[in-house]
């Protein structure tokens, strides 16, 4: 199965607050928030999107082709993609800008804020799709998570021209993309990954309902955070997935972006929706124990042992034989 993944790439600045954001809170004052917390550490690592995705599904055994803009101090990230898998061949890259720039602060209780500067994300609205696929050949699923609008956009429109299947991720561009746009990257999308909170936003933005928004999708995947996950449709029943135990909350920066690699690595190997979901959910549990987006491993034994003790002998039973 050929997979284009195209989104950001960046570099994540990943800090943590020890306490509560909700101790520094003013209920009623919201609208004059000025908030300054006192960290107690940095961690800079690989990060972004479209990147976090690519990883995931190099770890699971895919190679999928990274379509992103990155900047001029790509050379050592590229390494570091490609040494694991991902094809970066069709990166465009900036001769001016730097890698986007996620900055995220976690408290105790696992709330976040978080700022992203683009870079030359930016320049992702000239990335043509045309040469890309006729190098690779016709790409079977092509994911669209969070980047330039513009891109998001244009990159949805050329696939629905050639008919290419499109995984909407709109997620953490929500809030900025207008409702129309919404509307131009959910319908007809043959899946739809969004969380609760995104759900509620897209429903407002779009003025569809939350049955209008089913209706314009194939599929759609709701995250649930650590109730895990449901694949929704008109023509089959709801599919819920529970999460495997973790053994630490360490941050849960990327974890919804492994998810996606985990689901869309079991529809490469045929899985149902259930599976996709689990291996989705089992994949993001290593992220959320780990420090950086991409800095989990595990071998094929351990991950099964583990999906196994969440998910039982039949389950790994159906996954093993694409582990190796």
């Amino acid at each position: 199965m050929k997979i284009g993944v195209a989104g950001s790439v960046g570099r994540d600045h990943i800090m943590t607050f020890p306490g509560k954001f909700s101790d520094s809170v003013v209920v009623g004052s919201l609208e004059k928030i000025s908030l300054s917390f006192l960290v107690d550490g940095l961690e800079v690592r690989r990060g972004g999107c479209a990147a976090n995705i690519c990883f995931g599904l190099a770890v699971l055994g895919h190679k999928p082709v990274l379509i992103a803009a990155v900047g001029k101090d790509w050379p050592d990230y590229n390494a570091w993609l490609s040494r694991h898998g991902v094809d970066t061949s069709h990166a465009r890259v900036s001769t001016t800008q730097f890698t986007a720039l996620f900055t995220v602060t976690t408290d105790s209780e696992h709330n976040q804020f978080a700022s992203f500067f683009p870079g030359a994300m930016s320049e992702a609205r000239d990335i043509e799709l045309q040469p890309i696929i006729d190098k690779e050949g016709t790409l079977d699923l092509l994911v669209i998570s969070p980047d330039d609008p513009s891109a998001m956009l244009r990159h949805t429109e050329v696939a629905r021209s050639k008919g290419i299947p499109i995984l909407a991720d709109p997620s953490q561009q929500m809030a900025r993309l207008s409702g129309e746009e919404i509307r131009a990257l959910i319908d007809g999308a043959t899946y739809l990954f969004l969380n609760e909170y995104e759900l509620a936003l897209a429903i407002q933005k779009t003025g569809w309902s939350d049955d209008e928004i089913l209706d314009r999708v194939q599929y759609r995947v709701v995250t649930l955070g650590a109730e895990g996950s449901r694949v929704e449709s008109r023509t089959n029943p709801t599919v819920t997935v529970t999460c495997p135990k973790e053994r630490a909350k360490v941050d849960p920066t990327g974890v919804g972006d492994s998810f996606r690699s985990g689901f869309v690595a079991g529809l490469a190997w045929g899985l149902s929706h259930e599976r996709c979901a689990q291996v989705g959910s089992m994949l993001a549990t290593y992220v959320i124990e780990t420090m950086g987006t991409q800095e989990y491993s595990f071998t094929a034994t351990e991950f099964l042992d583990r999906f196994e003790g969440a998910y039982g002998a039949d389950a790994r039973l159906e996954i093993a034989a694409h582990l190796h």
